[in-house]
């Protein structure tokens, strides 16, 4: 009897007419663009405006995919630095292998870089991505499966993962650990906006919400793979990093929530108010608005000295004519 499973992609390149794609990069490309898109709303929705994101995002992807790849070979050194190994391969990106931990630290600082060149305080920034990131990973843990990679444990589940043969791998049926991931990340996305909207969250919580939420999610899905990691007590060297960087980001709520609370007033300078999300038009008004005291501050602008000193002078002729 035949077991239902996930079957694996033949091939992991897609063809675009004569164009070649590697459907790890390609999954790579599209969750930036889902990234950038909805931060794009989200900071518009804030008072920021738009394409402020994309800019900024052309300083945090390129930091991010080398932060990525440089946290994968450093913590998986023995693939690309052992005896019979090849250290060029560490350079083939389009094979997979990104850390999320170095994407988002380095990512962060090509954010940091872009905000400041807009005097955009780079909290106010994260918080209106996070989301967008999330969503990102979801889409770009569909890469694994294209390369078939990190995978679970053997199991005869209906939706087992079917693995086929090859150098480095057994052919068997596994846990799809990239489907787990990726489904988590949607939640924690959802999670994220609802509670953003709900809470009004600021000054970089939001994103420690999605922080916190893909950590406690990652901890037990890193858990479940038998890839080849290194281990501290026991444990996979991610599976520390998880539940350290959730501790850390828990910290920064609470003692974030005590020392700023609320929301930031103004997220961009040549932006209004912030603008709720949750109210129809509010972005139209907020425009209207900026022109409307715009002309009230010309109409109301004091005339020129010599202006008013002619002015008078005439007023006073005139009087004494009559």
């Amino acid at each position: 009897m035949d077991l239902a499973y996930i079957p694996s992609p033949s091939t992991g390149v897609l063809h675009l007419g004569p164009i070649p794609l590697r459907g790890y990069a390609f999954c790579i490309i599209l969750g930036v663009f889902v990234a950038v898109w909805l931060g794009n709303k989200r900071w518009i929705a804030r008072g920021g405006t738009a394409g402020t994101v994309a800019d900024i995002a052309v300083w945090a992807v390129p930091f991010g995919l080398v932060g990525g790849r440089l946290y994968h070979v450093i913590t998986d050194y023995q693939l690309y630095f052992s005896e019979g190994e090849n250290w060029v391969d560490a350079f083939k990106i389009w094979e997979g292998g990104l850390g999320i931990w170095g994407a988002i630290a380095f990512g962060a600082v090509g954010a940091w870089i872009g905000c400041r060149r807009r005097g955009i305080p780079l909290p106010a920034y994260a918080d209106a991505i996070a989301p967008g990131i999330v969503l990102a990973q979801a889409i770009g843990r569909w890469g694994n499966w294209f390369n078939q990679e990190l995978y679970g444990r053997p199991t005869d589940l209906p939706w087992a993962l079917k693995i086929t043969e090859s150098a480095n791998r057994e052919a068997g049926l596994y846990h799809p650990t990239f489907l787990y991931e990726s489904l988590w990340c949607v939640g924690v996305a959802v999670l994220v906006i609802w509670a953003d909207r709900r809470f009004k969250l600021g000054h970089g919580r939001a994103f420690a919400l999605y922080v916190a939420a893909y950590c406690a999610g990652r901890g037990w899905i890193e858990y479940m793979r038998v890839d080849e990691a290194h281990h501290i007590l026991g444990l996979r060297l991610n599976v520390w990093t998880a539940i350290i960087v959730f501790l850390l980001a828990v910290v920064y709520m609470v003692v974030s929530a005590r020392i700023r609370p609320g929301r930031e007033e103004l997220v961009e300078p040549r932006s209004r108010k912030p603008v709720d999300p949750e109210t129809p038009g509010d972005t139209e008004k907020a425009v209207d608005m900026e022109k409307t005291e715009r002309a009230e501050k010309t109409d109301d602008a004091p005339a020129d000295s010599d202006d008013v000193e002619n002015g008078a002078g005439n007023g006073a002729g005139s009087a004494a004519k009559g």
